[in-house]
């Protein structure tokens, strides 16, 4: 079959880049290959040193037909090189700080990001001899002047979770390398269809392939994107001996989600701007934070960096704490559950207070910014793909109990 001359749409690329029909049987959609082991030539290598790109499929650790096919639609879709996908969006973060960092080393991290990065990044790496600075990378001097001469990597996250808090990719990517340092964006809020980090100055792009890029709740898996020869080698090096490698089927469970990802990511958007609009003159609401509204503080650089602004808000209301207990109980068509960017609606309540503890532990400027965003906890409302006056009805009922 003649492959099309020009796929440069992200809808063409969404449902095309990566597969091709099957040259045995002619089937139109990918096929899953869970085999583990693969026929092997007499000289094959038993060791992953003698593993580079002309290399055949041996054992699924090291590769996989099915994983290799999402690997390049990713990449395709986030303008990269080379894409590595993991069995989590953490694999994927453990497998980059295993590759570019060692003992007396410095790295750079947003000060609020995904809970089990701030986490690791407070004490696995610390232990393991790296010094690591917390900072609000939303202030880009705050970067410069965290920056040493030991520093090698700076991760952003943007939006920032649960805050909504922006990052200027291409301020804070001028910056790093100004200090010797490389760049990674954290971009699972925005997936490719809201931005493209690499085309703004990154060097690493990391997703957790279970929210927005599956869809649908069903699959966890990760990925990082970026050079092609540092992939390869982080491949050989790092992901095949760690092992943190997904599954072929959570693969082709991802990909399938992936064909749908940018129509899915206007009704997503749409449907939350209508949603954050409608909670904003709620009475009992007290705030709203979504970028895709004039009131977030950020706004215009959302407007400069985002082509969508994606579903994810968060919103305040007196006494965020009982007030989730009686959210849990009235909500009919969103669940009160953790994670986000499923088709399905979902919201849960973050404790300013058990996050500053368990978490981010902030203190000084970057507690007050915190607190600016957050105030005394946040309701964090994944918005799905539900009708979003049905949602709006659903609030309504629910904040009407306050």
């Amino acid at each position: 079959m003649k492959k099309p001359e020009h796929q440069t749409g992200i809808r063409t690329l969404a449902v095309h880049a990566g597969e091709q029909p099957d040259p045995s049987t002619g089937a139109s959609a990918p096929n899953i290959v869970m085999s583990t082991t693969f026929i092997a030539e007499p000289d094959a290598s038993f060791s992953v040193e003698g593993l580079d790109e002309e290399t055949p499929f041996i054992y699924t650790r090291w590769g996989n037909p099915t994983i290799d096919q999402l690997e390049r639609k990713l990449a395709a879709l986030e303008a990269a090189e080379a894409c590595i996908a993991f069995s989590s969006g953490m694999a994927a973060v453990t497998a980059l700080f295993l590759h570019t960092l060692e003992s007396g080393d410095h790295v750079i991290v947003s000060d609020v990001c995904y809970a089990a990065t701030a986490e690791m990044t407070s004490d696995l790496l610390p232990r393991m001899g790296i010094s690591v600075t917390k900072v609000n990378l939303s202030d880009p001097d705050e970067l410069r002047r965290a920056a040493t001469p030991r520093t090698r990597l700076v991760y952003a996250e943007t939006p920032c979770n649960p805050l909504l808090r922006l990052t200027d990719i291409g301020k804070v990517a001028e910056i790093a390398a100004s200090a010797g340092a490389r760049l990674v964006v954290d971009s699972t809020f925005a997936t490719p269809v809201a931005t493209k980090p690499l085309t703004l100055g990154a060097d690493y792009v990391v997703h957790s392939l279970t929210k927005y890029l599956g869809g649908h709740g069903d699959a966890i898996g990760g990925a990082l994107l970026g050079p092609a020869g540092e992939l390869a080698d982080l491949r050989k090096r790092v992901a095949i001996r760690t092992g943190g490698i997904i599954s072929p089927f959570n693969a082709w469970l991802i990909m399938r989600g992936m064909a749908t990802l940018p129509l899915r990511m206007r009704a997503h958007a749409e449907g939350a701007l209508k949603v954050a609009r409608f909670l904003e003159g709620h009475p009992r609401v007290k705030r709203v934070i979504y970028p895709g509204l004039p009131s977030h503080p950020q706004h215009d650089l959302a407007v400069r960096q985002m082509g969508n602004f994606s579903g994810m808000l968060t919103f305040q209301v007196e006494d965020g704490q009982a007030a989730a207990k009686v959210l849990a109980e009235r909500l009919g068509i969103i669940h009160y559950a953790v994670s986000l960017g499923h088709h399905r609606s979902l919201v849960f309540y973050l404790s300013t207070r058990e996050l500053l503890e368990s978490s981010f532990r902030l203190t000084g400027e970057q507690l007050v910014s915190y607190r600016e965003f957050a105030g005394d906890g946040v309701f964090r409302l994944s918005v799905g793909l539900e009708d979003p006056d049905d949602l709006c009805n659903d609030l309504d009922r629910a904040l009407n109990h306050l």
